[in-house]
């Protein structure tokens, strides 16, 4: 059975927002690393679409050799799309969910194969109230946006994590490697 990962940048106040940090080349080698020992992704549709960035830096690099490499294993690795609104995407490694969260997460589980990663605020809350997050890999980033999308709105359970590890980067941010306990 494969592992569901939960794995999110935020900023230290509890923010979701791509545009408060600044990821430099270690932080994406960390990504490109975690995304090449994944099978799937799964994103909502404004993470994709976000996400849609790094499509163009395939055929157009960039030049910084860890961003570039960073968008051919963004490129390459299976993603599952949830959308009330997609009905269908052009990225060729993507598709759309057709089940609902839990029977797609359930089945995908299942299957053999490398470890499922879920990228997107608003599905790791979702799936965290269906109690399918093994691990939660939240890299801090010494940032206070002060404003934006926190991750865990509308959580309304308490839930009690056991930190089995971290990882620090140069630039300042840390990788918080959690796992659900079970009460």
């Amino acid at each position: 059975m494969r592992k569901l990962i939960a794995a999110i940048n935020m900023t230290l106040d509890g923010y979701c927002d791509h545009t408060a940090i600044i990821p430099d080349e270690e932080i994406h080698q960390h990504y490109a690393d975690l995304l090449r020992n994944a099978g799937t992704i799964i994103y909502g549709r404004i993470t994709y679409q976000l996400m849609e960035y790094w499509r163009p830096i395939v055929k157009n690099p960039t030049g910084n050799k860890a961003m570039d490499e960073f968008a051919v294993v963004m490129d390459n690795i299976p993603k599952v799309v949830f959308s009330h609104t997609l009905k269908n995407v052009e990225w060729e490694s993507a598709t759309v969910a057709k089940r609902s969260l839990k029977e797609e997460v359930v089945a995908l589980t299942q299957q053999q194969g490398k470890d499922i990663l879920v990228g997107s605020p608003g599905l790791i809350v979702s799936l965290m109230e269906l109690d399918l997050i093994d691990e939660y890999q939240l890299c801090i980033h010494p940032v206070i946006a002060g404003n934006g999308l926190p991750l865990f709105k509308n959580r309304k359970d308490k839930t009690i994590l056991k930190l089995i590890k971290t990882k620090t980067f140069s630039g300042g941010a840390v990788t918080l490697y959690y796992e659900p306990t079970k009460s």
